[in-house]
């Protein structure tokens, strides 16, 4: 019986010590390469859509504190930093509530100058080009029962990306001239008219409160459904936005 009881007690062992391994690699893989991440509103729409499920890159911008998960004080600033690109969509910690995860595209460097005028983004002085390239009438898509006209911007290091326009002279299609500070970054969600970004409560987003760089969508689901919900995976999930690079 001391024997088998050993035994036991060795099995044990090593199946709590396989446990702590695997949840020690998954914390590392999270902290420092990967981190899932899943879309809950609508405001990059048509690039992300709600039930997208997203993997972010870690070490694309170096780390912070808010790489670490709840965001522990062990630190100031970044290491192994790098600057995000005009144009990368970012996630990044919302700078009024820290505990919150936003996604946003990035519109404005340091230095820039950024303003909206009748709908047309401006950067430094000049135009974003911004081409009128379709309609789409799905409300999956623009959460609207009518059609949208989406349009083209290209950013001046040549980025290029969709965004919808729900309505003309909304509240955010002429704003103030923004300066971004030092350090700091301007985002935008492509939903222009339905987008709580840097124009509004947002504000510059600090450098130190990036998360990563969404880069591919894993899975995606509408309906609102949870992914989790197998049983409606044969009807609601987007296979066609399944593996897709994040532009």
């Amino acid at each position: 019986m001391a024997v088998k009881t050993r035994k036991k007690s060795g099995g044990l062992g090593e199946t709590v010590s396989v446990i702590i391994q695997a949840l020690l690699l998954a914390l590392v893989i999270r902290t420092f390469l990967f981190q899932p991440f899943s879309i809950p509103s609508g405001s990059m729409r048509p690039t992300l859509l709600e039930g997208d499920y997203l993997f972010v890159t870690k070490w694309a911008y170096g780390y912070s504190h808010h790489s670490f998960p709840f965001s522990p004080p062990l630190f100031s600033g970044r290491i192994f930093g790098s600057e995000p690109e005009r144009g990368d969509v970012v996630v990044f910690k919302y700078p009024p509530q820290p505990s919150l995860d936003y996604i946003k595209r990035v519109i404005g460097l340091p230095g820039d100058r950024v303003q909206m005028r009748d709908g047309e983004l401006y950067i430094n002085g000049q135009v974003v080009p911004r081409e009128l390239v379709n309609q789409i009438n799905d409300i999956d898509i623009t959460e609207m029962n009518r059609p949208v006209d989406v349009y083209r911007e290209t950013l001046p290091n040549g980025v290029s990306y969709e965004t919808l326009d729900l309505a003309p002279n909304s509240i955010g299609d002429n704003t103030r001239e923004f300066v971004v500070p030092a350090g700091h970054y301007f985002m935008m969600g492509d939903n222009r008219d339905n987008s709580t970004d840097s124009r509004f409560s947002v504000g510059f987003v600090p450098k130190e409160n990036l998360v990563g760089r969404a880069n591919m969508i894993f899975f995606s689901i509408a309906g609102g459904a949870s992914a989790l919900e197998v049983w409606r995976w044969p009807a609601e999930v987007r296979f066609s936005r399944l593996f897709t690079w994040v532009k």
